[in-house]
């Protein structure tokens, strides 16, 4: 039986955003993806932790951000293994626990300048296809001539995570950058009204 393409889009997604879903929804139109998860990452050992919103509202505001798109999955596996978390761990234990997946990383082009920072980059090259869309200011990269990495044609996007949490802290409009489901919980809960 053929293996159902997986793509993993690993993230803060401190909060989702429009942006997160146009690039995955990209990605399954744009390449022989069958679906995408969306990662939530507990913790990024590049990124401090004290502007992180509690794990479970980030994993509530995906699963209620894709709620409408069978082919979209908010998956929590970080939370369960050691931190801080580490792609390649991630990997293993997937491909360990879901036999019947062939798992393939979607990841930005300035993520791809790093990506001799991460641990054991070179196994996760040789070992498993890898998906870039392009970011503003990172289009040109070494390893994009690797037969194990592909080019998806996205809309370049300039919207980040950090951005809405300023705006919200500054009582600015967030509206159409976020799925009107995101939106409402969020302003219920009022996260992100005070700068961290």
């Amino acid at each position: 039986m053929k293996k159902k393409k997986t793509g993993l889009f690993f993230g803060s997604f401190n909060p989702i955003h429009v942006g997160h879903l146009i690039i995955a929804n990209t990605m399954l139109t744009g390449s022989e993806m069958d679906e995408v998860w969306f990662v939530v990452s507990p913790h990024n050992p590049l990124k401090q932790r004290a502007s992180l919103l509690a794990d479970n509202h980030r994993l509530q505001m995906v699963r209620i951000a894709i709620e409408d798109n069978y082919r979209m999955r908010a998956c929590d596996v970080e939370f369960h293994l050691p931190t801080p978390s580490y792609t390649v761990v991630t990997l293993a234990h997937l491909s360990e626990h879901y036999p019947d997946r062939e798992f393939c990383l979607i990841m930005g082009s300035d993520n791809l300048y790093s990506f001799h920072r991460w641990r054991n980059y070179e196994h996760i090259l040789e070992n498993y296809h890898i998906y870039v869309y392009p970011r503003p200011g990172f289009t040109e990269c070494p390893l994009a001539n690797h037969n194990n990495i592909h080019t998806v044609d996205v809309p370049m996007i300039d919207i980040s995570s950090s951005y809405i949490r300023e705006r919200i802290a500054k009582r600015l409009s967030v509206e159409y950058l976020l799925t009107e489901p995101v939106y409402k919980y969020l302003t219920e809960m009022h996260f992100y009204e005070t700068k961290i």
